[in-house]
């Protein structure tokens, strides 16, 4: 497992749910490392506990990050294991990015934008009460207007750095999944205003992190008891690619435990001359894998398509290009496009079908959402069932 440009040189240890103190004893043994727990290091997470020890484990989701890069004898000793009852992947550690997209000019969206509309947000009778919903991004500008006064959980997995949004992206999502419905300055741009919004920051300012923070989150969020996860990252992936293992049984351990991850499908392509493979981590067959289309509906040029069977495919479409929402400092307000803007849009629909006294959770609310969709006169291939609609 070299090295490359799209990777940590850390590496991530996939532990059998019912036996996972059985593979942290022998994950220890192969390596000779010391291992703490997530749940014991508090607030300061892997900067405080990968100080003293060279791996943590995520308990919620059975997986262990290894922080010291093994010697090759002991890396082989660590592969060795996989097929045992105890370590079942051992994978080398991604480095993801929000999936960014480009800027885009102004357009009249007076009272509500064309988004929110187009997935019939603005005219449901549902808002979220009750739904517990994690945006895993570059955090938030708690700060900001829309948000300010709201009850926000929220927590840092970056080395160094608080929850606060340098960036404008995560604050960009935050606000399409559960922004307000009344505004301070703008239309409403948000689905799902009155659901509890959990922020993780696993990307930094820059825009950028690594797998095992992504991880974290989500065992944070599943801790917290996260009925959905918005995730609007990735890595790109060659064509053929296969999905990660360690996701995959990650989401669904999730999907047990009650909670939905969503993810956007990737930015790669350049229709229609290139169509390129759904992103990592959404091209794990648990995790919805979101597409994007434009204000008439057709896919978006840069959205990525499902070209690989089992795992790699799309499953579901939301608006994604110009897309107005919140930003953090001064500017309060951009519109930009992007699967990453797609990827809240469902999130914040769960959020809607989740809500009121007995909605649906976990492998329920999955159905439900993909059930409940507007077709649209596109290829599965892209669009995946449909566009995400509000109940």
């Amino acid at each position: 497992m070299p090295q490359d440009s799209g990777t940590t040189g850390r590496y991530l240890v996939l532990l059998c749910k019912d036996r996972p103190q059985d593979g942290i004893r022998k994950l220890s043994e192969a390596t000779g490392v010391s291992i703490a727990s997530a749940a014991s290091t508090g607030q300061a997470g892997r900067s405080g506990a990968l100080g003293l020890h060279c791996a943590i484990v995520f308990e919620k989701i059975g997986v262990a990050l290894l922080h010291c890069a093994p010697d090759r004898q002991r890396l082989q000793d660590i592969r060795s294991l996989q097929d045992n009852d105890t370590i079942l992947a051992v994978e080398p550690e991604r480095t993801v990015h929000a999936i960014v997209g480009a800027a885009a000019d102004d357009i009249d969206e007076t009272t509500v934008t064309w988004g929110v509309r187009a997935i019939g947000a603005d005219v449901s009778a549902q808002a979220g009460n009750g739904v517990k919903l994690a945006v895993l991004d570059t955090g938030i500008d708690a700060g900001h207007p829309d948000f300010s006064g709201r009850h926000i959980v929220s927590r840092s997995f970056v080395d160094g750095q608080d929850t606060h949004d340098g960036n404008g992206h995560g604050t960009h999502c935050a606000g399409i999944a559960c922004g307000p419905v009344a505004p301070a300055a703008a239309p409403r741009y948000g689905v799902a205003g009155a659901a509890q919004l959990f922020v993780g920051k696993v990307l930094g300012d820059e825009g950028q992190g690594g797998d095992g923070g992504v991880l974290e989150g989500i065992d944070w969020a599943i801790e917290n008891q996260c009925d959905i996860v918005s995730m609007s990252l990735g890595s790109t992936l060659a064509p053929g690619q296969t999905y990660s293992k360690v996701f995959e049984e990650v989401a669904k351990r999730a999907l047990e435990a009650g909670t939905v991850i969503i993810a956007a499908a990737g930015n790669d392509s350049r229709r229609p001359d290139h169509i390129a493979p759904v992103s990592h981590p959404a091209n794990c067959p648990s995790i919805v894998a979101v597409a994007a289309v434009d204000r008439d509906l057709r896919i978006a040029p840069f959205s990525s398509g499902g070209l690989v069977p089992d795992g790699g495919e799309v499953d579901i479409a939301a608006p994604g290009v110009r897309i107005l929402s919140a930003w953090p400092g001064e500017q309060r307000y951009n519109t930009i496009s992007g699967t990453s803007m797609a990827t809240p849009f469902v999130a914040g629909v769960a959020a809607l079908h989740a809500g009121g006294q007995g909605g649906p959770r976990g492998p329920a609310l999955l159905q439900r959402l993909l059930q409940s969709v507007t077709r649209l006169d596109l290829p599965e291939r892209d669009a995946g069932a449909g566009l995400v609609k509000a109940p």
